[in-house]
Parts: C-alpha cells; structure tokens; sequence
C-alpha cells in the first residue's frame, strides 16, 4: 500500500541535504539585518533571554509567546556569536527539519515521489521561502505539528504528545492542530458511536493545553497579565470580533491556502484532475492509491481549524500564520496530481515555476512584504536611508514612525553604527503628519517610507467601501509620499529612493545644519 515502503534515506542526511540547498539559496539574504517584526519583537526577547535570562522580555512589550523559539535563537547566539547570519542559518536548520517532518508525513500518507514533490513545492512557496531565514516563531511550529501528526497516523501517543507541546511552547496558536483533530475525533464518535480507527487518541490531543497553561500562569505570575500587554491583546483579540471583520477575514484565509503568493495554479491543477480518472498502477495491477479519506480529513481538521481560529483572532491577516496548514494542502494537492495526471511532474514544474516568479515579482494587489522578496528591498532601501542620514546628522533628532524607530535607535539591529535619537510618530498618514509639523521644534529631520505595498496597477479597481472596510477592520491607510510630506513638514526632500514599488526619503528642517556643526 502507499507510504508503506521502507524508508532508504537516513533522517540525518535529508536534514543535512535540505539544510545545505536551503542555505544555497538563501545565501544573497543571510546577512541582512533584521526586518519588522524581527526587529519589533522576537530579537529583543531573544536578547534579553541571551544577556539576562529573562524568559520574559523588559526591552519590548511582551506578547506573551512562549518562549521555546527565543531560548533556540539565544542557545544559538551563546554558540556561534549574535549577528544576523548566525540568526539566518540557525532559521534555516529550523526550516530544514521542517521539511524533513512533512517529507516524513508525505511519505507515511502517499509515497516518496509524493514527498519528494511536496518538500518542492513548499521549500519554494514564497511565504515559507521568506519565512525560512527570518527570526519568527511560525514555520517552527509548523514543523513540530508535522512531526506530531505523523506520530498522531502512527498511533504514538506520547511522541504525539510531545511534539504538540513543543509546538505550543513555539507558538501559541500551534494548539489549534491537536483542537481540531479533537473535535473531528469527537465528531467522528458522534455520528458513528466509535473512535475513529478504534484509536482513543483524543485525551493525549490535549495534553498540550498542560504546558501552555503553565506558560500563562508563569506569565501572569511575572506581569500581571495572561495574554500579553493589553494593547496587544485589543489588538489581536477584542478587536477582530466583529461578524464583517470576520467574514471578510474568513475570506483572506481561504485566499491565502488556495491562491495566494500564485497557490492558484496548484489549485487550479488540482481540480481539473479531479475530472480525470485515477491511473493505472503496474505495480499493484489497480489504481494509484489516494491518500486514505480518514488521513485527508484529519488534515482537512487542521486546515479549517486554522482557517476558521485565524478569521476570529489576529489583527493583521498574516500569511505566515497558516504555515502549519498550507503545506498540508500541498501535499492533497500533489498526491491527486501523481494520481490522476501522466505528466504530473510537469505540472509540478510549472508550479515550482510560478512560485519562484511569485518571489520577484509582486502580484497586482496589496500584500504583506514579509511574504516575497520585497523584504528584501525594504530591507536594503532602509540600509541606505538610514546610512545616509547618520552620517549627514548624527547629532538629529529624527521623525519616523515604528520599525525605522528601532532601526536608528538600536544599533544592534544591523543598520546604523551608533544609536540616534527618535521621535516617534505612529505611521505616514496627513493626520499623523499634520499633527507632528504643529510639533516642529522636537525634531530636526524625518525619514518616511512605505510601509506597505500599494501596486501601480491593481488587478481590481480601488473600491471605496472595500478601502473603508479594510481601514475599520484592517489597519489600512495611506502613506503621504516623500515630496508631499517634505511640504507638509515644511522641509527639503534631501534624500529619496524607489525599489519595486516601495519607497524611503529623508527630510531636512532648517534647524539641522545647526545640529549637524
């Protein structure tokens, strides 16, 4: 049957191997500095781990993650020395053992060139592409959910237990995969008065709830709150309630496991197969085996679980957050291609093809720069920026707005040499802008940029009841470009760069020449 064949390849060696191609084609972006939320978050709680031993960071606001990715990054740095690259290579290893547990699981479930075809489409899926080398919590807990549910198919119910509890202890929500497999075995039990495969699996499913609580209550013990700074949780979680933020959000989600970041043509492929009949198979005189119904359904268990959890909660609709079930679809959707079509391997071809295009190039609607290579441009057009204006005013006080305020203020980030002084507003807006020229004497130059992606072109027209929902439930608004800012500010436009679509500037006031003898 399929997935039963003995394994020939040594887990150390595919760990290795998919370590090694990962860094090859990572290696342009190991030693960028750190980007957005990096920046905001995850560094500094790892860097108060590494300097203090403080599982709870003082230098940001806790969101109260578990701490388990934050104690690998600081283990890492204690090791190999703290820089980017060593974050960079040590997320790779991370992603590495990620593809090797759904490599595992598609093996288990279909077959090898299933698994093989899988680990593909998923390495260079844009979202786990960029995600691979970036000091986020995600794609970590993704790869300890496969683990667990290959050990969930294999009936193990400790290392099934385990592996789900180091997921939750890297990222909280990791506990909607074993919630979701609960609930189906519970359904499952419901209609046909039996356990599904007579395997009384549910009561290990949560064990995981026992680490996390002891992580909240030590959380609580420590700040005085459960969930994390109350901004945070408003942001995350009282202020997403709303049934149209939750639709539309809903709607985000399924975009985002079925067509995202070019998916689509996956999809696509995968639905015009289902028209085909199944395949001959010479080696069993029958037709290629699909992967047994109650195995699609338990990840189909994972994959709305997800969906529907990350439609209620979650301020910003991030891609990266359904890391754990997008490439559970990948593998359905591979196993039916190999199925059902004879060239299916040039089907893959060309969906390997549309995704590396989706890393360059960046689609006709707005997206999350975190999710291709625009990261990498912000990055860069930031670099530059900031070089320029410490060198010309170090001794300014310079109005930005968060992450460029952590980037000057924070040596130790990457992109200046020496910390400079801040003021912060709360992004690039005309009211934000307005409100800081009526401040004029507390700051002597201002760096603005685009803190999104707007395309030149967009595939639908600029709907002004879509752009109202997106601006009440969605945090959109627009940045005030370089040159109208300089006029508003009541300043010279000194500096300025474009990069796909994104853009940077540097504003002098009058005062700065002053500051910077």
């Amino acid at each position: 049957m399929a997935g039963t064949a003995p394994r020939q390849f040594p887990s150390a060696l595919l760990l290795v191997t998919f370590f090694a191609l990962l860094a090859i084609l990572h290696s342009p972006l190991l030693g960028l500095p750190y980007f957005w939320d990096e920046a905001g978050y995850y560094v500094p709680a790892a860097r108060d781990l590494l300097l203090h031993g403080w599982l709870i960071p003082h230098t940001t606001p806790s969101n109260a993650h578990p701490p388990l990715g934050m104690a690998y990054l600081a283990l890492a740095w204690k090791t190999l020395g703290c820089a980017p690259v060593v974050t960079r290579l040590a997320m790779l290893l991370v992603a590495a053992f990620t593809l090797l547990g759904l490599f595992r699981l598609a093996e288990r479930v279909a077959n090898r060139q299933v698994a093989v075809a899988s680990v593909l489409c998923t390495a260079l899926y844009p979202v786990f592409f960029t995600q691979s080398s970036l000091a986020q919590v995600d794609l970590a807990a993704a790869g300890f959910t496969f683990w667990a549910l290959l050990a969930y198919l294999e009936n193990r119910r400790v290392m099934m237990a385990v592996w789900f509890s180091l997921a939750v202890l890297t990222k909280e929500t990791a506990l909607l995969a074993p919630l979701g497999l609960f609930l189906w075995e519970a359904i499952v039990a419901a209609v046909s008065g039996r356990r599904w495969r007579g395997r009384p699996l549910a009561p290990t499913l949560l064990f995981p709830i026992i680490p996390l609580a002891l992580w909240y209550a030590y959380h609580r013990l420590r700040t005085g709150f459960i969930f994390g700074n109350p901004e945070f949780l408003r942001y995350n979680v009282q202020a997403t309630l709303h049934p149209l933020r939750i639709f539309f959000a809903l709607l985000m989600r399924i975009w985002q496991l079925v067509g995202y970041m070019n998916l689509y043509p996956l999809t696509l492929a995968t639905l015009a197969a289902m028209l085909l009949p199944p395949l001959g198979d010479p080696n069993y005189d029958q037709p290629r085996p699909r992967i047994a119904p109650e195995t699609q359904f338990a990840f189909l268990a994972v994959i709305a679980a997800y969906a529907l959890a990350m439609s209620f909660i979650g301020g910003a609709v991030l891609a990266r957050y359904m890391l754990p079930a997008v490439p559970l679809g990948i593998v359905i959707c591979v196993s039916t291609l190999w199925r059902r079509i004879r060239f299916w391997r040039l089907v893959i071809a060309l969906v390997l093809s549309a995704f590396v295009a989706a890393l360059f190039v960046n689609p006709p609607y707005g997206f999350t720069l975190e999710d291709n290579l625009a990261y990498r441009n912000y990055i860069l057009l930031h670099q530059r920026a900031e070089t320029f204006l410490e060198a010309r005013y170090p001794m300014a006080r310079v109005l930005t707005a968060w992450p460029a305020s952590g980037e000057l203020s924070q040596p130790w980030l990457g992109y200046v040499t020496r910390p400079m002084r801040v003021v912060q507003i709360e992004n690039f807006t005309l009211e934000e802008l307005m409100s800081a020229a009526k401040q004029r004497p507390r700051f002597d130059a201002a760096l603005v940029f685009s803190t999104k992606y707007e395309p030149l072109h967009p595939l639908l027209p600029r709907w002004q009841a879509w752009e109202r929902i997106k601006a009440e439930f969605f945090g959109y608004y627009r940045d005030v470009p370089p040159a109208a800012a300089a006029q508003l500010l009541g300043g010279r436009l000194v500096y300025s760069e474009m990069r796909q679509g994104q853009w940077v500037g540097v504003i002098e006031l009058e005062p700065v020449e002053e500051a910077a003898r």
